[in-house]
């Protein structure tokens, strides 16, 4: 655990106010809930005496906070697994997931994630929500992946996610020669049967995916795709929808390729054993100062084959 120690002085401007809403504003890599049973447990006092945190302070008054960082309930245990790191400073991280690896602990799988070598990486996690983790990646979905280090910038990075300011892209392998880019547009939900799968239904959440071709195969075409929002699986059900399902997607994808492969290329395809979908680039307003930062996650070489052996 982490110790957490922290003082303050009630000033003029914040009298009257409860104590609990001053120190959310105050200390604001913490949240309110976090501070309000800190107080109510005596961990936050007031001219060392315990207070409620319903409180009303007053100017002059010292707050003092010595509390310890508690392991996030959610959160296994470390492992040492190995990491690529894209980008990395003492607010985020920005990985690489190679295909492969699962993000979090689940059902049939309680260890050997990425939340588990963040974990080891960077035992500061610990207390944060899913290690960090701003965003998911399917478990053969490959790139990039944001992580908060902190419990102010968890807050900035999600409170981006949710304001679509994070921008990414992916590059998408689908079947079929397509002639242009476009959007797709259609809500998804649930499978009404399959609750492991996602479908297009008009009483579904908001879905939006841009894609423009990137190049040119034989019989397939790579996508680079821009998501406006981030829905379960949304990629792989839109390609789908629009009859251009992503190569080698075991629930949205073809049973089999289509005419006009050499044997050559068919038997790359068949040795493909996942969905060709790489999280390329990602932008991220930074906690700190709002600035811009940008990452890219090269193809892994699977990928790279599988392209090669496409190419007209």
């Amino acid at each position: 655990m982490n110790s957490v120690n922290r003082e303050i002085e009630i000033l003029a401007e914040h009298a009257g106010r409860r104590l609990d809403q001053v120190l959310a504003d105050c200390w604001v890599e913490f949240s309110r809930t976090r501070l309000s049973a800190w107080i109510r447990d005596g961990q936050v006092q007031v001219d060392g005496r315990k207070v409620k945190p319903r409180h009303a302070v007053s100017p002059g008054e010292v707050v003092s906070l010595n509390a310890e960082l508690e392991a996030h309930p959610d959160n296994p245990r470390p492992e040492a697994i190995e990491l690529e790191i894209l980008l990395e400073d003492e607010q985020l991280l920005i990985v690489n997931k190679p295909p492969g690896l699962v993000v979090h602990p689940g059902s049939g799988n309680p260890d050997g994630t990425l939340v588990n070598a963040l974990l080891h990486h960077d035992p500061a996690l610990a207390p944060l929500p899913r290690a960090g983790l701003i965003h998911r990646l399917d478990k053969d979905t490959s790139g990039c992946l944001v992580i908060a280090r902190t419990p102010k910038s968890h807050r900035f990075l999600v409170a981006a996610m949710k304001k679509r300011r994070i921008e990414r892209h992916y590059l998408a392998l689908v079947w079929g020669e397509l002639i242009a880019g476009g959007t797709v547009d259609e809500p998804l939900g649930r499978h009404p049967v399959d609750r492991r799968r996602q479908v297009v239904r008009p009483d579904g959440r908001p879905a939006v995916t841009h894609y423009r071709i990137a190049q040119r195969l034989s019989g397939a075409t790579l996508l680079d795709v821009k998501l406006e929002t981030g829905r379960t699986h949304q990629i792989r059900v839109h390609m789908a929808h629009i009859r251009h399902p992503i190569i080698g997607d075991p629930v949205y994808g073809r049973r089999g390729s289509p005419g006009g492969l050499t044997e050559i290329q068919r038997r790359v395809w068949r040795e493909f054993s996942r969905q060709a979908l790489h999280a390329s680039r990602i932008r991220v307003p930074h906690p700190e100062d709002d600035r811009m930062l940008e990452a890219s996650a090269p193809l892994p070489a699977d990928f790279q084959t599988l392209l090669q052996a496409l190419a007209p």
